[in-house]
């Protein structure tokens, strides 16, 4: 067993420093809605994991920071994608989509297909069975709206 763990080990890619930034700004995010605190309070907390030296801290503090300065204006985009109200969703998949919908709205250097594919993967990891789907459904739908010309130029190719 243990020599079929090492191989599964080493099958995996590393995960990249935005990767670890996400996983981390997704731990505050559900931190902060499972337990309140401050963005100070929840970053202190996670700057002692083994995680955060491997991370993109920059970017890291941009996400957290940015989703928690901006919880109601993405709590607005994101409630009209969803067959349930926002506080209904479990806290993972809730912080999940804060996350993303800020990736979507804020930084358009990244394609929208990158964030969807990455909170696919958070959800896969941290999520429940099929909190994945939920997921790429409610981001499809946000990436319409929030990235209509991106999209709109990825039909003309």
């Amino acid at each position: 067993m243990t020599a079929e763990l090492l191989l599964d080990n080493e099958d995996q890619k590393p995960k990249g420093h935005r990767r670890v930034a996400r996983e981390l700004a997704l731990k505050g995010i559900y931190q902060w809605r499972v337990a309140g605190g401050s963005a100070s309070f929840i970053v202190e907390q996670l700057r002692d994991t083994d995680e955060f030296s491997q991370s993109d801290k920059r970017y890291f503090f941009r996400l957290l920071e940015g989703v928690l300065g901006d919880i109601n204006s993405l709590e607005e985009h994101i409630q009209p994608c969803l067959d349930r109200p926002l506080k209904e969703l479990s806290p993972v998949e809730f912080a999940i989509l804060l996350l993303s919908t800020y990736e979507l709205k804020c930084h358009l250097e990244i394609p929208y297909r990158a964030i969807i594919n990455e909170a696919i993967e958070l959800a896969r990891s941290y999520g429940g069975s099929d909190g994945h789907k939920y997921v790429n459904g409610v981001l499809d739908k946000l990436a319409n709206q929030l990235r209509v010309a991106e999209i709109a130029s990825k039909k003309q190719q």
